[in-house]
């Protein structure tokens, strides 16, 4: 996929996914294939006052490109004046989420809330784009609420406004992430608007990928939820996408292979107390569905140390 002076290596993506999509597991993703990484939503004011902690969320590897940073907040002038800083270092492209539901997010008008005043949007991205040389995207949902789907009319102002490309999640804020994505709105809006559409919601397997594509006629996928504790998902899709055939899911040393890796790197990136603790909740969905796992999920989610990792992930060895 091109979208400004970016060009992807393939057409499926990972989503920003606050306190999951940290360098580490970023990484991960890409040596399975995944064509395009954002950082985690970072909040534009935290950026102006600069809090230490907001800026090490834009940390990124060169390893990871093409990679966007995504931000957040509703002030045109504090977004552009941001924006124009990040786009200084190393990311290909900045990211606008107008699409979080979390209500910390949402009760400041940022977020998903940005879908009740779509001229705000039109205001945002008007501004942003006139400080970047970099190209500008935008994260959407299909409306606040159904009575108020208006993700459409926001594309089309999205568009005109100057974005350089839309990811549509077909959901609304109101669901959060329940119920069935509906992939029609990302259809509708692929035949509105001529800027590359990135459909996001529900694609947990090759075959989702493939029929969001095929029905939708978007241009690429972002996998979000559906990533965690599976990274070999990307490289299980592109398989499919390329072949139409199914590669089998990792054995259960490839799995453990992947889970230390990562603890490992988590440990290193973020020292031993922090990142184990960032792992426990990674571990858990490592292990969902497999056969005999259920047992040690508690002993997961108070793990001390490397070791004690290595240690329960061997006590499963039996079932295999």
């Amino acid at each position: 996929m091109k979208f400004g002076n970016v060009t992807t290596p393939n057409n499926v993506f990972l989503a920003p996914m606050a306190g999951v999509t940290d360098l580490p597991f970023r990484l991960i993703c890409k040596e399975f294939g995944c064509g395009m990484v954002y950082t985690e939503m970072v909040s534009a004011k935290g950026l102006l006052y600069k809090n230490e902690k907001t800026n090490d969320l834009l940390y990124i590897d060169p390893k990871e490109h093409p990679i966007g940073a995504q931000l957040f907040g509703s002030d045109p002038d504090i977004l552009a004046k941001t924006a124009k800083e990040v786009a200084k270092s190393d990311v290909d492209f900045i990211d606008i989420n107008m699409g979080c539901p979390a209500p910390k997010i949402t009760k400041n008008g940022e977020g998903s809330a940005l879908m009740k005043t779509p001229e705000l949007i039109g205001d945002i991205i008007y501004k942003v784009v006139r400080q970047l040389d970099k190209p500008l995207t935008v994260k959407i949902r299909k409306g606040f609420d159904e009575n108020t789907v208006n993700a459409v009319e926001v594309a089309k102002i999205a568009a005109e406004a100057g974005a350089s490309a839309i990811t549509v999640h077909g959901r609304t804020r109101e669901q959060f992430y329940s119920g069935v994505a509906d992939w029609d709105i990302i259809k509708q809006i692929k035949a509105n608007i001529t800027i590359p559409v990135i459909g996001n919601g529900d694609v947990k397997t090759p075959e989702d990928a493939k029929r969001m594509l095929d029905y939708t006629k978007c241009d690429a996928l972002m996998i979000g939820r559906a990533a965690q504790g599976n990274p070999w998902l990307f490289k299980r899709i592109l398989h499919y996408l390329e072949t139409g055939k199914l590669l089998e899911e990792p054995s259960f040393d490839e799995r453990i292979e992947v889970i230390l890796k990562h603890a490992k790197m988590l440990i290193d990136y973020k020292g031993n107390y922090t990142g184990i603790r960032e792992m426990r909740s990674h571990l858990t969905s490592y292990i969902k569905g497999v056969h005999g796992a259920a047992h040690i999920r508690r002993a997961l989610t108070t793990v001390e140390s490397y070791a004690d990792i290595e240690k329960i992930l061997e006590s499963l060895r039996h079932h295999f």
